[in-house]
């Protein structure tokens, strides 16, 4: 009788199935001229602060973003002020989002007229990183009090970003924090990151950052 037991590899099936979602997704916005981002880190890294600084700097485009937290709707409601289209996802306790949320997401938001979409998951540094949102470019946030160590630490979500920010560099007086360390040790785990040095705060190295952006958008025309 056990010979005839059934086993189903359930994580595999729902990594496949997603990432089927997730083509469908990229294909639908690059047909639309849409780019669209991944921005992951943990909580505190200032994903929305810096969110809010680059959708008032780039204000030639029109932008969107999907708050994605497991609960509140503070993030969209400071993203709507800053200028931008918003919409709240809550993930109903899951730590991270999929290629099904993001649909679900564009739906309810609405895409028409968008040049820019911004995800912002879940403050999470594992679970975002396993999973396709549909994004063509997954991008990370990694904050100076966190350490340049981070990396090493979490590798899986620096081995799938295009690109890392680091911010609060206004900070980098008050911590230990070795920027040859760090981009050593982020471009060992993936060689072709860009990596930008920032502070949504104070604004310091933005220009590099937004005009990088600037050419991805443009890509996407």
């Amino acid at each position: 009788m056990e010979d005839d037991i059934k086993i189903i590899e359930l994580k595999q099936n729902v990594f496949k199935e997603n990432e089927v979602n997730a083509d469908i997704i990229r294909e639908e916005c690059k047909a639309n001229g849409q780019l669209m981002i991944n921005v992951m880190s943990s909580p505190g890294s200032g994903k929305t602060t810096t969110l809010v600084r680059t959708i008032k700097e780039l204000n030639e485009y029109n932008i969107g973003v999907m708050e994605c937290d497991i609960d509140a709707d503070v993030d969209a409601y400071t993203i709507r002020e800053a200028g931008a289209r918003s919409i709240q996802l809550h993930t109903g306790g899951m730590c991270h989002m999929d290629a099904g949320m993001t649909k679900q997401g564009m739906n309810e938001m609405g895409m028409d007229g968008l040049d820019i979409v911004f995800i912002e998951n879940v403050g999470n540094l594992v679970c975002p990183a396993e999973f396709d949102t549909g994004a063509s470019i997954n991008m990370t946030i990694l904050s100076v009090p966190e350490g340049d160590d981070k990396p090493a630490k979490y590798p899986l979500i620096y081995e799938v970003c295009d690109i890392v920010l680091v911010n609060k560099i206004d900070a980098m007086a008050v911590f230990d924090f070795d920027k040859d360390l760090c981009v050593s040790r982020i471009k060992e785990l993936n060689p072709d990151a860009k990596v930008f040095f920032v502070s949504s705060k104070t604004g310091e190295g933005f220009d590099e950052w937004l005009n990088y952006l600037r050419g991805l958008v443009n890509d996407y025309k």
